[in-house]
């Protein structure tokens, strides 16, 4: 390895280490995030690059930031930014919520956080507000993509599934491209694999996956270390969606059907998994401690995050060459305003559960003022409102 590569490597982890110290927020918080860092800061990658990635990431089950960082990483540095920035991103909120249910196992409590997030959620809205002006002016390059945007956010609004809503402007871009672009038609081939996703399609992996998971836990009585893996393999392999579809999930597995977790002990990993930064979907370190100490924590937490890895491995290398291909760009095209679409929609419903105060709104609006006049890192941003939140309830 070159030192050039070694200097590349520790970029990519000193940039990931800090975003999952500091991203609080949830998936689209998180991918604003990045892209200050990654496009805005560094120039790592265009707004047109970074869109396709986030396109790609909602064609497939898992956590959608940490898969982002992962493909981020992968762009960067190929297989080893890969790893690098995939577990960069994930190992500091482990180990957070490795301390925290490590306090909750032994005293029955949590600390209090909401004081903190008090703060914290008005300038994650600011962040992602920002971030989809930037994603929007490189989305929206025509006025049939700014009303299939539009529809996108109906759909969702209607309450149909982000899934469906994918598929469907992912397909009406590729139909008109079809029409218009017929020579073109000998490069369709490349978009089996993300059509196949996107319709929900299980490829080998996710049924062989789907089938040993739900056999092997099925009938489960103890806790073991294996199955406990198998519940969080599951869970990681064919999950599409936010946290909330994560406690269905695994409220059907831990709680109805094996019947390791209590109702409130569950809702508590979720509240865990929401309060801390970094992925979501370090839940599954917290329900594993509780399950099984540290090495339940352990297990949990490969268990959900390695299917992660595995996709984005398999995808990367085709999103470069869909955008090559005019028919999958056109499709490509309508992917990202439906992306935008349904962080729009996610970003609506967070401030409206934030913004109810004052306070809360002047911190979004003074955070907006900033990020738009000045090229400060949205990090001190986020580090600013949890100190603002934190003394505003005392």
């Amino acid at each position: 390895m070159t030192d050039t590569m070694r200097r590349g490597l520790f970029e990519l982890a000193k940039v990931f280490l800090k975003l999952g110290t500091t991203a609080f927020g949830g998936p689209a918080a998180h991918i604003a995030m990045m892209r200050d860092e990654i496009v805005r800061r560094r120039r790592w990658l265009s707004e047109q690059q970074f869109l396709d990635l986030i396109s790609a990431t909602n064609l497939i089950p898992g956590p959608n930031s940490t898969e982002m960082a992962i493909h981020v990483g992968h762009a960067r540095a190929g297989w080893r930014g890969l790893l690098v920035a995939g577990v960069c991103f994930i190992l500091p909120a482990t180990l957070i919520v490795w301390g925290l249910a490590h306090t909750y196992v032994r005293w029955g409590t949590l600390p209090e956080m909401e004081a903190v997030f008090y703060g914290v959620k008005p300038v994650i809205i600011a962040i992602i507000a920002r971030a989809l002006v930037g994603l929007g002016r490189t989305a929206v390059k025509s006025v049939w993509l700014g009303l299939l945007g539009a529809g996108s956010m109906l759909a969702v609004a209607l309450g149909l599934h982000e899934i469906a809503v994918l598929s469907a402007a992912g397909l009406l871009t590729l139909g008109g491209g079809w029409l218009t672009r017929r020579r073109a038609s000998g490069n369709t081939p490349l978009l089996a694999l993300p059509a196949a996703v996107a319709a929900g399609t299980p490829t080998p992996v996710r049924a062989a996956l789907l089938a040993g998971a739900g056999g092997s836990i099925g009938g489960a009585t103890a806790i073991g270390l294996g199955k406990l893996f198998l519940v969080f393999l599951k869970a990681g392999a064919l999950l599409f969606g936010s946290g909330y579809v994560l406690l269905a999930f695994l409220r059907a597995d831990l709680v109805e059907r094996l019947g390791w977790l209590t109702e409130k002990q569950l809702l508590d990993a979720i509240a865990v998994g929401q309060i801390t930064p970094g992925p979501v979907f370090t839940t599954a370190t917290f329900v594993g401690f509780v399950l099984g100490g540290s090495a339940g924590a352990l297990v949990a937490t490969v268990g959900i995050f390695l299917p992660a890895f595995v996709y984005v491995a398999a995808s990367a290398p085709i999103v470069p060459r869909l955008r090559r291909s005019r028919l999958a760009a056109a499709a490509l095209d309508g992917l990202n305003v439906a992306s935008l679409a349904l962080m729009i929609a996610v970003t609506w419903h967070l401030a409206r559960a934030s913004l109810q105060d004052p306070v809360a709104i002047g911190l979004a609006v003074l955070s907006l003022l900033v990020l738009a006049t000045t090229r400060v890192n949205s990090v001190w941003l986020v580090l600013a409102g949890g100190i603002v939140g934190f003394a505003t309830n005392l």
